[in-house]
């Protein structure tokens, strides 16, 4: 009988011990981790820009007269060089046949005399002719070339003139608008005709915030200077119509030195290539300016951190899976990602999910980001097994 009684008191410690091994296990919580690293860090500031044509020019008629011809439609492309406007020509025409004319009696005048004076220089080295008679064909030579140089010049300006009847376009881009209609009179009063607008590369003007202006100085990060000692430049990103990130980046070119009294900002201006003439000027966009790359600084996720009391504070997996409660010192965060100034050091493990009810000394079991998104990826497929079943 005592023999029985023993072998159920073993029995029933054996199972005591473990059910309590297995409700240990049980209790010791799951946790994601994610190993610390170092990564370069970067700081932008967000503002609101002006999307600007980088060149926009405007065409003027260069002579008088009435508007005979338009050879483009309005908001379409054009190349530098093609014929945009004709203005009527005849009285430009007439202009250069007058002044052909007079250049060939200036030149036969020349002939002569280069003639006379050839005629005159031996007679006078005879004693035949006077020194007077020398000098008025010299003179009379000279008169002769001045009359021709001036009549090739006065050719040169009428068909300069005529050449401006054809109103071409200075640069390839877009035409914007015109602004005559065909039988006005253009020229002085009326020489505005339309703009083109150039577009593969945009301007995008935005106002920097005079705190960011003394912080770039301080990190000497001089907007709108090249500065090939650091790993980076300030690039800027902007926003399309649909909020859409802009593939393109740009650059810096143009910072102001003087601060706008009424806003208390300073002026910038970036460069940003428009192949596909996505950006169209006058448009508003938000503009990211990168003020600075913090570099091989340690770098975790915001949802690692729980704030407490004003404090931030992580939980850190030791080597025997025992979880350590730790304050830690912040810096700059963006995209969900956070800067750890103190407090943390690179290849320690910490809980990025499931902290919220550990304990400073607890024991944990620990999975990867990888192993948990396997699990996840396991469970979802078994799932829809079953539902496919069904």
């Amino acid at each position: 009988m005592n023999n029985i009684r023993s072998i159920l008191s073993i029995t029933l410690l054996s199972t005591l011990l473990l059910y309590a091994c297995k409700k240990t296990q049980v209790e010791a919580p799951i946790v994601e981790v994610e190993t610390v690293t170092t990564d370069n860090f970067e700081i932008y500031g967000e503002y609101v820009g002006l999307i600007k044509a980088s060149r926009n020019v405007e065409i003027h008629a260069r002579v008088e007269g009435f508007l005979e011809k338009m050879t483009f439609n309005e908001g379409k492309e054009v190349k530098a060089g093609e014929p945009l406007f004709y203005i009527n020509d005849r009285t430009y025409k007439a202009k250069v046949e007058k002044a052909k004319a007079k250049l060939k009696r200036d030149e036969a005048q020349a002939l002569k005399a280069e003639s006379d004076l050839k005629r005159i220089e031996p007679l006078y080295n005879q004693n035949a002719a006077s020194r007077l008679d020398l000098d008025n064909a010299v003179a009379a030579l000279n008169m002769s070339k001045a009359d021709v140089a001036m009549s090739k010049a006065d050719l040169e300006q009428a068909e300069l003139e005529l050449s401006y009847t054809v109103v071409r376009s200075p640069l390839s881009g877009y035409i914007s608008e015109r602004y005559v209609d065909i039988g006005t009179l253009v020229g002085n009063s009326k020489s505005l005709l339309a703009t083109v607008v150039k577009r593969d590369t945009v301007l995008v003007d935005f106002k920097l915030t005079s705190l960011d202006y003394l912080r770039s100085q301080r990190r000497n990060v001089h907007l709108g200077e090249l500065d090939t000692t650091r790993s980076w430049q300030p690039t800027v990103t902007v926003t399309l119509a649909d909020n859409s990130v802009y593939s393109e980046k740009g650059n810096v070119d143009f910072a102001s030195p003087l601060v706008d009294p009424k806003t208390g900002t300073f002026g910038v201006r970036a460069v940003l290539p428009n192949p596909n003439q996505v950006l169209l000027p006058g448009q508003f966009t938000r503009v990211k300016l990168l003020l600075n790359v913090l570099e091989n600084v340690v770098v975790i996720p915001r949802k690692a951190i729980s704030i407490e009391k004003g404090g931030a504070n992580i939980f850190v997996i030791r080597p025997d899976s025992i979880v350590e409660k730790r304050y830690i010192e912040t810096g700059p965060e963006h995209d969900n990602k956070i800067v750890v100034i103190r407090g943390l050091s690179p290849n320690e493990h910490i809980v990025v999910e499931g902290y919220q009810k550990l304990t400073h000394g607890q024991k944990v079991i620990s999975r990867s980001t990888k192993e948990e998104a396997k699990i996840e990826a396991l469970e979802k497929a078994d799932e829809k097994k079953k539902e496919d079943k069904k």
